[in-house]
């Protein structure tokens, strides 16, 4: 039966050799491999629980009065999208368990993403003929910041409210153009007219999904035809041997197991561990404000920058050049992208290395590589972890003012001093595998000399 399906498939399709193909890739057999997969079912749990949500979200900012199922909320003036938003979570059946699934898959995803780029950094895989690979990812990566930017804020509650206001002065602080950047963008001066609801509605719903999907697609069809890197197992092993186990039936199984295993993962965060609850931040109105308010994860090291970067701006005369928000908000994590995306052909013109490169270093492989990538992370950890200054003061009274000042002096430390102890660590595995291949070889040697006849 199934071979009479396939011949009726090949007469019509002729896809026989391409399917014949399909079936025998080779995948290499790493866990650490999954974590791309990992990303793409997040993403495909969050098309389909967003599908879902658009059904019953209203994105206008018109005034209405709320009469629903959550008593606190009754008789405030709010506007449709976070009245419809309340609904959803009150009213809808299963509305509370997609939403809170679909806000769970946004995080996982980016941490998949930031995940498989740190072992795709410390091996080497960014190296040819992968480095347009390795640069799709990256633009993977910064796109899914604002399309999470974009589908929190268009809530309009108080949360997404403040960090509107906290995206309007970056933009404004654009030199020269940030005006009309702003005005582009939201339309009107802050909050922005009642057009910047859909805006920000077909910007993450349609725009940004479309360019992430697009990019995914040839982000896939580009690891096909270049093919998985992998790790080296015996010295003997070349670049053009490849090792693991065929997409069927090896990696085909695996593979379902973690698509089912992932959403399943995210459907019970979804239904057992709360996110986001919009309803008891209340309506945004442009006077108020709550203590101790914090973006999504990912969004963390941009709140932590603008608050370490010390409050002047670069004036000319009457004129502001260049204000103050511009240094955290835009600069900074245009300064990490462009060091992540430069760093490919940067180190292929140091190393003078032009090869083709299919099998990944181990990390003590490459010292010096491993060593600045790792006092790199700690810089942006660092500015990350200022980002909850804030909370630290609220929940544990730690004076703000003095964990700003440690922040900054551990942004000029801190660094260095990894830098130095990973580079000396990594040298230091190395002289141990040298000490053990040279034991290795003598116990050959002298099983050999022993095994000779007298």
């Amino acid at each position: 039966m199934l071979r009479r399906a396939v011949r009726t498939l090949d007469e019509r399709t002729g896809s026989a050799p391409f399917l014949h193909k399909a079936l025998r890739y080779v995948f290499p057999d790493h866990w650490s491999f999954l974590l791309g997969e990992v990303a793409l079912y997040a993403f495909i749990v969050l098309v389909a629980t967003g599908v879902y949500l658009t059904l019953y979200f209203e994105p206008s900012l018109g005034k209405t009065v709320y009469h629903g199922t959550y008593g606190p909320l009754r008789g405030m003036q709010m506007s449709e999208a976070y009245k419809s938003v309340v609904d959803i979570s009150y009213d809808v059946k299963a509305g509370l368990l997609i939403r809170q699934t679909h806000h769970w898959a946004a995080d996982v995803f980016v941490a998949a993403i930031v995940l498989h780029l740190l072992r795709i950094f410390f091996t080497g895989a960014f190296r040819k003929p992968r480095d347009l690979t390795y640069l799709i990812g990256l633009m993977m990566l910064g796109l899914s910041l604002p399309e999470g930017y974009a589908g929190y804020s268009m809530v309009d509650d108080l949360l997404s409210g403040m960090g509107l206001a906290i995206g309007y002065s970056v933009a404004l602080s654009i030199p020269v153009v940030g005006a009309n950047v702003g005005q582009l963008i939201w339309g009107a001066p802050y909050p922005g007219a009642h057009s910047f609801e859909s805006r920000l509605y077909i910007a993450h719903v349609f725009i940004f999904p479309i360019l992430i999907g697009t990019l995914l697609a040839v982000h896939l069809a580009l690891v096909a035809s270049r093919h998985h890197t992998q790790f080296r197992r015996r010295k003997a092993d070349g670049q053009r041997r490849v090792i693991g186990v065929p997409a069927f039936p090896g990696q085909a199984p695996k593979s379902l197991g973690l698509m089912v295993g992932t959403a399943a993962l995210l459907f019970l965060l979804g239904g057992l561990v709360q996110i986001n609850p919009i309803w008891l931040w209340g309506p945004y109105e442009t006077g108020l404000s709550t203590n101790g308010a914090q973006p999504d994860w990912y969004l963390g090291w941009l709140i932590g920058a603008m608050r370490l970067v010390p409050g002047f701006d670069v004036t000319i005369g009457r004129y502001t050049l260049v204000p103050n928000p511009l240094w955290g908000g835009l600069l900074f994590p245009t300064l990490v992208f462009a060091v992540i995306g430069l760093w490919p052909f940067a180190e292929r013109r140091l190393t003078r290395d032009r090869r083709v490169h299919n099998v990944l270093d181990r990390p003590r492989d490459a010292p010096w590589r491993t060593a600045l990538g790792a006092g790199f992370l700690t810089f942006v950890l660092l500015v990350f972890f200022a980002g909850s200054a804030d909370r630290a003061y609220v929940s544990y009274n730690v004076d703000y003012s003095t964990q700003i000042w440690i922040y900054r002096a551990l942004l000029i430390t801190a660094p260095v001093a990894v830098t130095w102890l990973t580079r000396r660590i990594c040298l230091g595995l190395q002289r141990s595998d040298e000490i053990d291949e040279e034991r290795e070889a003598a116990e050959r040697e002298a099983r050999q000399a022993a095994q000779a006849p007298a």
